[in-house]
């Protein structure tokens, strides 16, 4: 259902306020980008019509013991065939883009072949994203590797990086013109380490060093598929998105801060290090003696090829404390905020972390933040989700951006995960991200309060010019 908001100026003002950035922030410009994210197969469903495949998460899903409660994904939100109303609510929400991702198993078959069906599908939804006046982030991967190709070796095989730019060739060939930017995976490092290094997440693999060469090929195939993209579709920017979160010592011994500088090589620099230097940071591998992955002559060179625009998600910090020569573990501090997911919310990291990031490179390309949310446990009481942490977890991050932009750091868009609830992965549908609550037993939106702000911030913006 569409969002309605308050006709009444003072409490639409007050409605704003709950999530806006602070007076004179550089997030007010009206050229700043505003927008809600999701991805394929947390809210598609139709996992088996017309022609899609399966996913290394739907054998994952039917791995007993590997998701909450046994869910999947095979319904989700129903977005497939929901999606021209989930546009109406995203164009009630006023935003300027909305970032999603192609399910790459309802595109291509093991031949290699296009599924105009699926095809279809994308083309629907971008098009109607233009009718209502909203540009489209468009992530080729986001962890939904068809299992034939895990059955092959997934990212364990080279080949799968060099069928990744086959991939990234077709989806910009056929939605040339569509996309304002388009992004070739979405957090490298949870499909490597999650995915192959420790077993949390499909294919359910937990060998470090398959992490490590998971990786090296992840980052592989994002480098080979970026001359398609722009040639075929040069109107467009093209990026990657990673996942990223600052470690902090938990004392100021010589000891924790070498554990802080591991944390970072091992969270933030194991994949930004390689796109924005060509080089894996050394101090991986004092924390991962060994596991170094086969890198082929002219490899950091295919990796390292310029980018439009560096995607970052940011969510918690990591406060950490040296337990050996190389090695470290997480603190559990007790009496501080957390969210559902038991992660805390210290927005003073964001900053942080968008600060060392442009002194440690150069060359750093601009930035959006392509995910920044949290998980509650939101209930529909009376017609209404009132998400008063959700709101507050916003505002402060947006206030934490905007010193970051007033010191330098050039962001030029904001995504908030997620528009709506939907498959949290090995948690199945117990956390809820969502602005906007689904019931997924009848598929009823309920915009939350955090929502209604987000749109009364973004309705005063636009009046304001």
């Amino acid at each position: 259902m569409p969002l309605t908001l308050p006709v009444d100026p003072h409490a639409l003002a007050a409605l704003a306020e709950l999530v806006s950035p602070p007076a004179g922030s550089p997030m007010r410009r009206r050229d700043f980008v505003f927008g809600v994210g999701t991805s394929s197969y947390q809210i598609e469903g139709a996992a088996h019509e017309d022609g899609r495949l399966p996913s290394i998460w739907d054998s994952f899903c039917a791995t007993p013991g590997k998701v909450a409660r046994g869910e999947n994904g095979e319904v989700a939100c129903d977005h497939y065939h929901r999606w021209p109303q989930d546009l109406d609510l995203l164009e009630s929400l006023g935003v300027d883009a909305y970032r999603f991702s192609i399910a790459w198993p309802r595109v291509m078959d093991e031949q290699g072949r296009p599924n105009s069906r699926g095809i279809d599908f994308y083309k629907r939804l971008l098009d109607g994203l233009a009718e209502r006046g909203m540009r489209a982030f468009v992530t080729l991967y986001h962890w939904d590797l068809p299992q034939w190709m895990e059955d092959r070796g997934g990212w364990l095989n080279r080949e799968t990086a060099y069928r990744f730019a086959d991939y990234a060739d077709l989806m910009s060939r056929e939605l040339r013109g569509r996309v304002a930017a388009w992004a070739t995976h979405n957090e490298p490092w949870c499909a490597a380490y999650l995915g192959y290094g420790n077993g949390h997440h499909a294919p359910g693999h937990n060998v470090t060093r398959w992490g490590t060469q998971a990786m090296h090929h992840l980052l592989l195939g994002h480098g080979l598929a970026l001359p398609a993209l722009r040639a075929n579709d040069p109107a467009a920017q093209v990026g990657i998105v990673a996942n990223v979160g600052p470690g902090y010592p938990d004392t100021e011994t010589e000891e924790d801060r070498h554990a802080a500088d591991l944390y970072d090589a091992y969270q933030n620099r194991w994949v930004l290090d390689p796109l924005l230097k060509g080089e894996y940071p050394a101090a991986l591998w004092k924390l991962w003696k060994g596991s170094e992955p086969l890198v082929l002559p002219g490899d950091m060179e295919t990796i390292a090829r310029p980018i439009d625009y560096l995607g970052l998600n940011y969510y918690s910090r990591a406060v950490v404390r040296a337990t050996g020569e190389d090695s470290f573990e997480w603190v559990h501090r007790p009496g501080v905020e957390r969210t559902t997911m038991d992660w805390e919310v210290h927005p003073q990291g964001l900053q942080d972390i968008l600060e060392a990031f442009k002194q440690r490179y150069p060359d750093l390309p601009p930035i959006h933040i392509t995910e920044n949310g949290m998980s509650s446990a939101d209930q529909v009481l009376g017609g209404q989700v009132e998400d008063a942490q959700r709101q507050s977890y916003l505002k402060r991050h947006f206030a934490a951006c905007s010193r970051a932009m007033a010191n330098g750091v050039d962001v030029r868009g904001y995504f908030i995960w997620s528009l709506m609830d939907n498959f949290e992965w090995a948690f199945g549908y117990e956390r809820r991200f969502g602005i906007v609550h689904v019931d997924f037993g009848t598929q009823r939106r309920t915009p939350k309060r955090s929502a209604l702000a987000y749109a009364a911030f973004l309705r005063q913006r636009a009046a304001a010019g």
